[in-house]
């Protein structure tokens, strides 16, 4: 008698269990990472930050008063200062944004009571005591160590005042404005590394056209003179978002038109803003309740300023082909409807970590374009849009977004390493754009390789594997993950460290390759030794 015929995947006695293994999936990113080709450094002062006079960032939350029972040195709120110093923010702006347009600097100097109070329009219509001026924002950059980036008034400002304001900063001697900052208990001057040219003059800095202001720019720049040995860095503020038309009006004061072989030095850097949001302007999307059509939304935006850096150094190029001049961004982040119960005008909203994967994809974007870009300035410091702390009485709250600051500090001042994807990315379509699902980027310092990778995806990990070639021996260092359950975790004064990073166990080093095992929605740094 015949046997029957038996397929490979049954037997008499029924289906055979022979299912092989779920295939691995491919990585969400395969990249080559050479080594030994470093590209621009990375600018520590692209994460800069910025303070200004503006709801609860100022008063509140760096400035108490030294009658405080808050924990202050001469007034500065010392709790802000330790949190901030242990991520070495590298820059501060100040006092504004649209602020700054309306602040006449002498009202900010000289015996606090005396001092005279003004109406902030812009923020609140809440009125300034003028409490924290000149003496106590250049206080607060030596505690904090970092360098001061002073946004001087053209919208309402004369020439004289920023004329007189830098040498009241700058000049040693026996100058009129310098004997005024004796008299003011400061004798030595200050170095002030930033020095803006208005602030949005196309807006709130006095809505003016191009051509108007880069007039008003070439006059206050001229005026804004470099005393002594300090060397001012000169940003004068440019357009909003794609405006690329304002920059080439800007370029073209700088340019060769007038007869010079490159741009001449009446200022170093032209500025332009970015926020990201999941809606419009009249109603941004809530910080914390948000769907995922909202997530996958903000995500595609904020992948746009990659374009906009580049646009505007396209421009640029055009008439600075040697990258003489800088390109700042000097403010950039999320903008959210305010807060349930809080002044709208005050701009307050909570922090998630949708946030710090918003930052991750900035600072991957700052990367690729360090050889423009050369200053950016997250809005804001403390208590307003992104910030890097929240304060609530005694307490103080760390953001998502702190946290990936102080994962990132290995970049600081390190050379570029660019992250050449091999073969397809994951991604997928969000806000009318293909968004990738991952990011990675990678720099170099004193022979430690620091890379940081976020993947993006709410619901599913993703695998990083990047092959690194031209390199001496290295090991597997310090590495952390910031991640939650859910994008839209957050931390409180009640619950503060919910969104906070851990030791991340998904790394592995073999050979040149490091392979990463990202968690849904998580942001990882770690660092190769040698």
């Amino acid at each position: 008698m015949t046997s029957p015929v038996t397929s490979p995947a049954t037997t008499a006695a029924g289906p055979a269990d022979v299912s092989a293994p779920d295939p691995v999936p491919a990585p969400a990113l395969t990249a080559v990472v050479d080594v030994d080709v470093p590209g621009p450094t990375i600018s520590r002062h692209v994460y800069g930050h910025f303070a200004e006079h503006l709801g609860r960032c100022i008063y509140d939350g760096f400035w108490v008063g030294e009658d405080s029972e808050i924990e202050n040195i001469g007034g500065i709120r010392a709790d802000v200062v330790e949190a901030l110093r242990a991520i070495a923010i590298p820059n501060l702006r100040w006092p504004g944004g649209c602020f700054a347009d309306e602040y006449h600097w002498t009202d900010g100097i000289g015996p606090r009571r005396e001092r005279p109070r003004m109406v902030n329009t812009h923020w609140g219509d809440v009125e300034e005591n003028n409490h924290f001026g000149t003496h106590e924002f250049m206080a607060l950059c030596e505690l904090l160590g970092t360098e001061p980036y002073i946004s001087g008034n053209v919208g309402s400002g004369t020439v004289k005042e920023t004329s007189d304001w830098v040498e009241y900063l700058t000049r040693a001697g026996d100058s009129p404005m310098a004997r005024l900052r004796g008299e003011n208990g400061r004798q030595e001057p200050w170095n002030v590394t930033f020095f803006g040219i208005g602030n949005e003059p196309w807006g709130c800095g006095g809505n003016l056209t191009a051509d108007q202001f880069s007039t008003l720019a070439r006059q206050h720049a001229t005026y804004a003179r470099d005393h002594g040995k300090d060397r001012l860095y000169r940003v004068a503020a440019g357009g909003n978002e794609a405006d690329y038309a304002w920059t080439e009006v800007l370029m073209k004061q700088l340019a060769s038109g007038l007869g010079d072989p490159a741009p001449r030095d009446l200022y170093q850097a032209i500025s332009f803003h970015y926020y990201t949001m999941s809606g419009s302007w009249m109603d941004k999307g809530s910080a914390t309740e948000f769907t995922d059509r909202e997530y996958w939304a903000t995500m595609a935006r904020a992948h746009r300023v990659g374009e906009l850096i580049a646009g505007h150094a396209a421009v640029m190029d055009a008439y600075d082909p040697t990258k003489k001049v800088g390109l700042a961004l000097d403010e950039w982040g999320t903008c959210w409807n305010v807060e349930p119960g809080t002044n709208p005008g005050f701009l307050h909203q909570q922090n998630t970590l949708r946030d710090a994967l918003v930052a991750a994809v900035h600072f991957e974007a700052f990367h690729s374009h360090a050889d423009r870009l050369r200053l950016a300035n997250i809005a804001q410091t403390v208590n307003v849009l992104q910030s890097m702390v929240l304060t609530d009485g005694h307490r103080l709250v760390l953001t998502p977004t702190y946290h990936a600051f102080a994962m990132d500090v290995g970049h600081h001042d390190a050379a570029h390493l660019p992250v050449r994807p091999v073969g397809d990315v994951a991604q997928r379509e969000a806000d009318g754009r293909v968004v990738p699902t991952v990011t990675a980027t990678a720099s170099t310092k004193a022979g430690a390789v620091t890379v940081t990778a976020a993947n993006l995806d709410p619901d599913a990990g993703a695998t990083v594997e990047l092959r690194l070639r031209g390199h001496g021996p290295l090991e597997l260092g310090q590495a952390s993950v910031l991640t939650a359950g859910d994008p839209r975790e957050h931390n409180t004064a009640e619950e503060p460290e919910r969104v906070a990073p851990v030791p991340f166990e998904g790394a592995t080093w073999s050979g040149s390759t490091l392979r990463l095992e990202l968690p849904p929605t998580s942001y990882v740094s770690l660092r190769l030794v040698g």
